[in-house]
């Protein structure tokens, strides 16, 4: 993990702001687009959502499939059941 040297305050509510160079460095540039939170130990960690495949956890080719999040080569995989 590398560290940025840049420090935000809580503000009351809870909410902090990602620096703009941040956002830049990361592709996020759309009011909607949107950040899983994870933790670890007495960390916090953000990363950009991409849907990804609940079998192989393949970020490409995603598809809706009864709720759920499956990519092409899986789903092939399936049909041959």
């Amino acid at each position: 993990m590398k560290s940025t040297g840049i420090v935000r305050p809580l503000d009351a509510v809870g909410r902090i702001v990602l620096p703009m160079e941040i956002r830049k460095q990361l592709g996020i540039t759309e009011r909607n687009d949107a950040l899983e939170i994870y933790t670890e130990g007495d960390k916090i960690i953000l990363k950009k959502y991409a849907p990804d495949c609940v079998f192989c956890g393949s970020e490409k080719n995603i598809m809706q499939f009864k709720g759920k999040n499956v990519c092409a080569k899986c789903k092939k995989e399936m049909e041959s059941l």
